[in-house]
């Protein structure tokens, strides 16, 4: 099966649900998937339940724990290379039908990594391996690179009226 590139970005809620609901439907057709947090840590909902699938999904998170805010510090810098690293790793190993790159978009953003990095990534890709970045404000050369592009909008949000994330919903 050919592999393609899609991104899931927009200021709206779903972009890594999206991400995920992908990675359930190849688990069901019998493939595994490689999901790399960029800047998330935690035992959060999704990943508890992604731990059902066995080893049919494997999870590596690159996150300080913390919200990266401000001028990013070095050691932010090398946890980004290192997901990229190890993303880039594990794509070429064979082992992966669909790689995910959780908020890679945000870590570009943030300084973590430079456009030109992924686009490096995204070249190197065997031809088999689908790869999904999300994260909102996509750059304009990665949405180019990709041949799937979905925007999440945002119309209304109960975040707004003061509901914080929630257990089994957000996080």
């Amino acid at each position: 099966m050919r592999g393609y590139v899609q991104v899931y970005t927009g200021d709206g809620k779903g972009k890594t649900t999206a991400s995920l609901g992908l990675c359930v439907r190849m688990v069901g057709a019998g493939g595994r998937v490689l999901l790399v947090q960029f800047l998330k840590k935690g035992d959060f909902s999704e990943i508890k339940g992604l731990g059902y699938f066995g080893d049919k999904v494997q999870v590596a998170q690159f996150g300080s724990g913390r919200f990266v805010r401000g001028r990013p510090l070095p050691e932010d810098r090398k946890r980004a290379k290192d997901a990229l690293g190890y993303a880039l790793k594990s794509m070429k190993s064979g082992r992966y039908d669909v790689v995910i790159l959780d908020e890679v978009n945000v870590a570009i953003n943030m300084g973590l990594l430079d456009v030109e990095e992924v686009q490096k990534f995204l070249e190197m890709r065997p031809e088999n391996v689908e790869v999904v970045l999300t994260g909102r404000d996509a750059p304009k050369e990665i949405m180019d690179a990709a041949d799937l592009v979905t925007e999440c909008k945002m119309i209304k949000h109960y975040f707004e009226k003061g509901v914080t994330a929630r257990e089994g919903i957000e996080k």
